[in-house]
């Protein structure tokens, strides 16, 4: 025991050499017994540390943690921010797709030229037709001259020779020069579209002003005079009264902008150059909706569909008001009949010679164009013809001497009129006329009979096309 005492003792003298404090407490332990405890403070901690560290130090382990996840985010962010590397995956889906796209881009650039080439090929045979029909055809030889001079031929003129019938008389047109039995598809096509047209020397040159009648074999050109300059006009009806009485003159055109729920604004202008240049002299409001395109105008009247209904109106422009109405029996309107653009296109009103048309469906025809000639006055019915032509496969319509004929599409520039139907038969044939749709979504088209022209709306353009017809009693 002294032992001990002494070996502490020595300690505790070694130790107070470098140390500043040391303590040799002595208390009873447990059992009651004296014990010696030989403390030295230490030269660098105030306190002996915790196993766990302290409340102190886990709350600063916890604020460095915090420190360090918001460290951790920022830095995430301004490396996302410069372009953090996407998962394989999308990266590999996105390229797939931008090559897809490449590859529809490129297939859509060559379906393009594609277009553009029959276009091209198109209009080369349209201007080659044209050519052909103001070329008179070759007279035939007298019956006196001799076989040798039935040879064809030679240079640039396709239609080179005809077939003569007995007695002298030259065929129907049956044409007989190489070229045609060549094989070429485009000579094909030509011969097809020439062989549909009537022979050039039946055309009235220099019609306009002419009252014959006879079969349409020609349309030109569209003529632009004016684009609506609002997005109410993108459909709409122009005209012209073929018939005019005071106190307008012949030379008035009259304009509605038919796109809107409540349609009633009636602009005039005094002359076409009026027009063109978007100056109306007079402007009128209409005491009732219209419904549509399908106006027309006729001896100082503007006859119109009203909205929603199967009534018909004829507003009197002397006086401003309506001077008759009448339902048309039976009529599909507002959607049941139209023509295939839409629009609500069920009843269409067109004028020709022969006086005041409608052309519409009834449930009885089931969809057929039926065409009733109307009383001008009372817009009595005074006769109807059912044809067989679906309404609702046809672009638009229109009447030239007592004689219906259709359009065959309102947004193909290069279409056809495709039917006519004849009131004086009741018979109805196909036809291939070219006409065109310059700008791509014609919702009107009606003829003249003074002018001698078809009066058109496509897409926000007011056109024209003129017209030729057959020599009357040609057909």
């Amino acid at each position: 025991m002294w032992l001990q005492v002494a070996l502490l003792m020595s300690y505790l003298l070694l130790g107070s050499q470098g140390q500043e404090r040391a303590t040799f407490p002595r208390t009873n332990d447990r059992h009651g017994r004296c014990q010696y405890t030989f403390s030295v403070a230490s030269p660098t901690e105030a306190s002996c540390p915790t196993a766990g560290g302290g409340p102190e130090v886990e709350a600063l382990k916890s604020r460095l943690m915090l420190l360090e996840a918001l460290v951790s985010r920022l830095v995430g962010g301004e490396v996302g921010a410069v372009g953090a590397m996407p998962d394989p995956g999308l990266q590999e889906a996105y390229t797939q797709l931008m090559g897809e796209k490449t590859q529809l881009q490129r297939e859509k650039e060559r379906l393009d030229r594609q277009v553009q080439e029959l276009q091209r090929r198109v209009e080369e045979q349209r201007l080659e037709t044209e050519r052909l029909l103001a070329r008179p055809c070759q007279q035939p030889q007298p019956p006196s001259s001799s076989r040798q001079d039935q040879r064809p031929v030679s240079g640039s003129n396709i239609l080179s020779r005809l077939v003569l019938g007995t007695g002298g008389q030259s065929d129907t047109g049956v044409v007989r020069d190489p070229a045609w039995q060549s094989g070429s598809p485009g000579y094909q096509e030509l011969k097809a579209e020439v062989t549909e047209v009537p022979a050039p020397p039946q055309i009235l040159e220099g019609s306009q002003g002419s009252t014959g009648c006879g079969e349409l074999v020609y349309v030109g050109e569209p003529k632009t005079h004016r684009k609506a300059d609002s997005f109410a006009g993108k459909y709409g009806v122009w005209m012209q009264d073929p018939e005019a009485v005071a106190p307008y003159g012949p030379k008035m055109l009259w304009r509605i902008d038919t796109v809107g729920t409540e349609v009633r604004q009636l602009f005039g202008y005094e002359d076409l150059d009026q027009l063109s240049r978007g100056f109306p002299t007079k402007v009128l409001l209409l005491p009732e909706p219209v419904e549509s395109t399908g106006a027309t105008m006729y001896r100082g009247s503007l006859y119109y569909q009203r909205r929603r209904s199967r009534t018909l109106l004829r507003y009197d422009l002397a006086t401003e008001s309506i001077a008759s109405r009448r339902d048309l029996p039976h009529a599909g309107y507002h959607g049941q009949d139209p023509y295939s653009w839409g629009g609500y296109t069920d009843i269409d009103l067109a004028v020709d010679e022969q006086g005041l048309w409608a052309i519409y469906s009834t449930s009885k025809a089931k969809g057929a164009i039926v065409v009733s000639q109307l009383d001008p006055n009372s817009l009595e019915v005074k006769r109807s013809w059912e044809t067989k032509i679906r309404k609702n496969t046809v672009a638009n319509a229109f009447m030239i001497c007592g004689r219906l004929y259709t359009v065959a599409s309102y947004s193909a520039p290069n279409t056809t009129i495709n039917y006519m139907f004849d009131t004086a038969t009741g018979q109805s044939k196909g036809v291939s006329l070219p006409f065109r749709n310059r700008y791509g979504y014609n919702s009107m088209v009606d003829y003249n009979p003074a002018q001698r022209k078809l009066y058109s709306w496509d897409k926000f353009h007011m056109v024209t096309y003129d017209v030729r017809l057959g020599k009357p009693g040609a057909n």
